[in-house]
């Protein structure tokens, strides 16, 4: 069965359709073309029209005369739309016609990057020229580096190699510096929250070098659809960015569905779960043998899924290659026998988490299966536009969870497919983010007086207060690093904590292996001492966790069990930016936050039932982080007309709400911020609810908060008095069992309370 007869037979099955709350067909368009410009050298447009092209998408044509005016620009348009020969194009153009010009590519993973580079290879050596292109990360031998650094027309890499390995050492990279033509920037939707902050800061002391060797290279990036491309790469690059977003390539049919799992408790409003759901809608696809990609939010999920697809999948020889997982931690050379897996037809359905939500080459999948709202619109159409990448029909189901924002998502599809996609929002400027890589710059490069770091505020002060730490020293009108140590290698671009742990399997003792690797923040939930950690579905438990070592070991069992952790959470106000006495004795305040974390406790949850076996204890060091945040204080008033019990349900429903309506007004994806509510909080003495964003330092999130807080209290109340339950759901303040039967009323008349006090 083709997807076209699939899809006339689930439109036709009432027991499916009674669960989706919209269907919508996305129309197949024609592509829109253009001619080559003449500036492109005559020996690409030979290569070009050997393969068939004889002319080019309109957004790939505004891209060469953008290029060939000098302008710096980003393109904006939708997956597999060719938007890798916006950029290669007038690279090897440019290069054709002075030997001399480089380029530099920064893709956000080592994956996309040697995908990228080996579509680039295959131009050149259509070309028959001698350009060289390489792939430079932490997998490029030693013997090669050199070469590359001499000799490359082109080099491949990711930011995190840019920041701690070519910039530091900027004299061996000096032709690089001196003759770079174009800086390409591929998937900047990815650079947000901390990651996007960082790389602002990298480009700052990319683009100060270069100046420093006599160059000024233009800046090409491209991104997926998102709502504010050029603010974005304004804010990355420091410089008037203009948009290429006249799309002319075609595109098949799209079904979008959004399915609601079946309510199996109407009382407590508990639906079936969102795994389960999965399992029988993949496994419908899989059957089918159409080819299919799923997308789980976690770890967990992915492992799960991939052992009952494997388990279904499986032929009379016991082989179940056809159904992989993908995901971060699996080693380098496993993610790349996935990929070519998928290019080459050999595997019909891979689970992934939101590593393959870039555009890596992953052949033509006909399905997309949504474990799970992704958290942001962006995300859905990036997921959603992995299936159907040719000119044929695609389908993608999306599967809502109890998650009270998959529940706002799939009960009111109308705001999804109206609302553009989300902004991407950063903060270059963050105390934190900006000043340690200020100490990079002038490791690299000594600051004269009065030298700005590109448009960053204040840069002087920065410099005087490393000045006065002993870390540079003022001389000669220039500050100099005096320090032994060596700044990059303290700062992760990615995260709070620069280290990743080793997995490490001893099931054999005579040859222990590395299988994966884990970022600091999330062992303590996933590789605690008896976790089950599971890995392209089979299941290890971790017999020792060595923290100062940075090492998991792991040995293969066989259990009908996985392990989920609790994430105990305390905090501490360190100062208050901005507060507001509201009407009614109602406090609103803006300031900085210690949050502290530890895992306790973790929960043995059987494979099929998901139920509860049991709980052991969790010994793992607590972490600590500083953040911006905002919190109201409900007046004394009012708590003192609740019951304990009465005003901890209201409190934990206003919190259930506000993680709906935040990630939709703030334009985040859920894990950016927190929210977490105190009965009596040690902070205030009071019923506090805390909202603080999820990076050290924070990047902004919260302080919009503060400023659109009335728009944000509203719209929870909308959301639990129009929702159609009589107590309380997931949907809206949460489940009865949470929040108590007058949970959802009581949540209601807080937030009256906190909006008149806003209007006040």
């Amino acid at each position: 069965m083709n997807v076209d007869q699939l899809i006339g037979r689930l439109r036709g099955d009432p027991a499916f359709m009674q669960n989706v709350t919209q269907w919508k067909v996305l129309p197949a368009s024609e592509g829109r073309y253009a001619d080559f410009p003449p500036t492109l050298d005559s020996r690409i447009r030979t290569v070009l029209a050997g393969r068939g092209v004889h002319r080019l998408y309109t957004h790939q044509a505004s891209s060469l005369r953008a290029a060939d005016e000098g302008n710096d620009f980003v393109v904006v348009t939708p997956t597999a739309s060719g938007k890798t020969m916006c950029y290669n194009l007038p690279v090897l153009s440019a290069i054709l016609k002075n030997p001399d010009a480089r380029a530099l590519y920064l893709f956000p993973t080592k994956a996309l990057s040697a995908d990228q580079a080996s579509e680039l290879y295959e131009l050149i050596e259509a070309l028959k020229v001698d350009v060289k292109a390489y792939t430079y990360d932490g997998d490029t031998q030693g013997a090669a580096r050199k070469a590359i650094r001499q000799a490359g027309h082109i080099v491949v890499t990711n930011p995190d190699m840019l920041h701690s390995n070519i910039l530091p050492n900027h004299t061996k990279w000096v032709k690089l510096f001196e003759n770079l033509r174009y800086i390409v920037i591929d998937e900047i939707h990815t650079y947000r929250g901390v990651f996007g902050s960082n790389l602002a800061n990298v480009l700052r002391r990319l683009i100060r070098l270069c100046a420093f060797y006599g160059s000024k290279p233009q800046f090409i990036l491209c991104s997926a659809t998102i709502a504010n491309p050029g603010e974005l790469a304004a804010t990355l690059t420091g410089r008037e960015i203009r948009i290429v977003d006249n799309n002319g390539a075609p595109m098949g049919e799209r079904h979008f569905v959004f399915y609601n799992p079946p309510v199996v408790n109407r009382q407590l409003g508990i639906r079936r779960g969102v795994v389960g759901e999965t399992r029988n809608i993949g496994g419908m696809l899989l059957s089918n043998a159409i080819p299919t990609i799923v997308f789980a939010k976690s770890r967990i999920q992915v492992e799960v899924l991939t052992r009952y697809f494997k388990e279904q999948a499986r032929d009379p020889y016991g082989f179940s290659g056809r159904v992989r997982g993908y995901r971060g931690g699996y080693l380098p050379s496993e993610r790349r026998e996935i990929e070519r897996g998928l290019r080459a037809g050999e595997i019909d359905m891979v689970v992934s988490t939101n590593a393959l939500e870039l555009g890596i080459d992953i052949g033509s999948l006909t399905a997309c299966v949504l474990c799970g709202y992704p958290g942001t619109i962006a995300s859905t159409w990036q997921q959603a536009g992995r299936a159907g990448r040719r000119k044929d029909t695609a389908l993608t189901v999306m599967i809502a969870s109890s998650a009270a924002i998959d529940q706002y998502i799939v009960g009111h599809p109308e705001y999804f497919l109206s609302q553009s996609p989300e902004h991407a929002l950063l903060a270059p400027n963050n105390l934190y983010v900006l000043l340690s890589h200020i100490k990079c710059a002038a490791y690299e490069l000594p600051f004269e007086d009065g030298e700005a770091f590109g448009n960053a505020p204040d840069t002087a002060q920065f410099l005087d207060y490393l000045a006065d730490a002993g870390i540079l020293r003022h001389v000669g009108g220039r500050y100099h690093w005096s320090a032994e140590d060596f700044p990059a290698s303290e700062i992760s671009l990615r995260s709070a904590t620069a280290e990743n742990f080793v997995i490490i399997d001893i099931s054999n003792p005579a040859h222990h292996r590395v299988i994966g690797e884990m970022d600091r923040y999330t062992v303590p939930m996933l590789l605690h001492e008896n976790a089950i950690y599971m890995h392209e579905a089979r299941q290890y438990q971790v017999e020792k966790l060595d923290f100062d070592a940075c090492k998991a070991f792991i040995r293969a069992v066989d259990v009908d069990y996985y392990t989920d952790a609790d994430l105990n959470i305390s905090l501490a106000v360190l100062d208050e930016f901005k507060e507001k006495t509201l009407r009614n004795g109602v406090g609103v305040t803006l300031g900085e936050l210690k949050i502290t974390t530890i895992v306790k406790i973790f929960k043995k949850m059987k494979l099929d039932t998901h139920e509860n076996l049991g709980f052991g204890p969790v010994r793992v060091p607590e972490s600590d982080m500083h953040t911006v945040g905002v919190w109201w204080t409900v007046p004394e008033s009012v708590a003192a007309s609740f019951g304990n019990d009465d005003l901890q349900g209201a409190l934990m429903g206003i919190t259930n709400l506000l993680c709906i309506v935040a990630p939709l007004y703030l334009m985040c994806a859920p894990r950016d911020i927190k929210v977490l509510y105190q009965v009596k909080s040690p902070v205030t003495d009071r019923p506090t609810i805390f909202l603080y964003d999820q990076y050290p330092g924070g990047v902004g999130l919260s302080e919009k908060a503060y400023e659109m807080q009335e728009m944000l209290l509203e719209h929870a109340l909308d959301i639990v008095t129009y929702c159609g339950c009589e107590n309380g759901c997931p949907s809206c303040a949460g489940p009865v069992s949470e929040i108590g039967e007058n949970g959802k009323a009581n949540a209601a008349r807080i937030l009256k309370e906190l909006i008149e006090a806003c209007q006040a």
